[in-house]
């Protein structure tokens, strides 16, 4: 009898590539659920019950699921990479539907979003937020208040900005692409690249560490020397600035 735990992963893809048995399928399930884990801990926001850690783990192991199960050995993508890109969309999905944040928090960060935007292209440098704070009648204080709330909020917008037009499924192909939806990707990947380039220093290494070294915001706090509840604020106010510079970029 084939004792599937003593299998190497890759030899446990070659069985189920060739024997979609229960047995090998819950063991895949197993071995990359710290995947789940991984992706739900750096989406939760440690601000709102609504993306409760637990409950975008069990929305995630879908996603693994059904990566799992149409994964092809074959294909020249890591499978870690396609699974993480279906189980952030199902968690993506799932938050989406709870029809969070309230709409008073909405109508608020589009107002501090469209605020420094405004600040930057008139004072032609990043505004503090002292001054953004000022402009729109707010505590200084406050400001940080819902940046520090609206932090996944500004995950999820911003991630769906950047997979505007493609369904979660399609960021990683089960086809080929087509010449212009390959170009339309690269322009993307062009443009966000050139602004996280002109972001101040501090902002782009928060950047950084988050999405390219995959820090957790309390690790990201460490390295700077600040608090948790610091970092999320540069995080939050950083994609409300990218977020924005993208709409303008391929809108005008």
């Amino acid at each position: 009898m084939l004792m599937v735990e003593n299998l190497s992963t890759d030899q446990l893809w070659e069985a189920y590539s060739k024997r979609r048995t229960n047995d090998l399928y819950n063991e895949l399930v197993v071995r990359y659920v710290y995947l789940v884990k991984k992706i739900a801990f750096r989406m939760a926001s440690p601000y709102d019950s609504a993306s409760n850690y637990d409950d975008l783990v069990s929305c995630g192991v879908f996603g693994l699921m059904d990566a799992i199960k149409r994964y092809d050995i074959n294909r020249q993508v890591k499978f870690e990479y396609y699974a993480s890109m279906r189980i952030k969309g199902e968690i993506i999905d799932y938050i989406r539907k709870q029809d969070w944040p309230p709409s008073s928090l909405r109508r608020k960060v589009k107002m501090i979003s469209n605020a420094y935007e405004e600040m930057e292209a008139k004072l032609g440098r990043a505004p503090l937020d002292a001054e953004v704070a000022q402009a729109l009648g707010l505590d200084e204080a406050d400001l940080h208040k819902t940046m520090a709330q609206s932090h996944m909020f500004n995950v999820i917008h911003f991630e769906e900005t950047l997979s505007e037009g493609f369904s979660w499924a399609d960021i990683i192909q089960d086809r080929m692409e087509q010449p212009g939806e390959k170009a339309e990707k690269e322009a993307v990947r062009e443009v966000l690249g050139r602004l996280i380039e002109e972001l101040p220093e501090k902002e782009r290494l928060v950047i950084t560490l988050y999405y390219y070294e995959e820090l957790k915001l309390k690790e990201i706090a460490g390295v700077l020397g600040v608090s948790e509840s610091r970092v999320s604020q540069i995080h939050s106010k950083v994609l409300m600035k990218l977020k924005a510079k993208m709409q303008h970029a391929f809108t005008g």
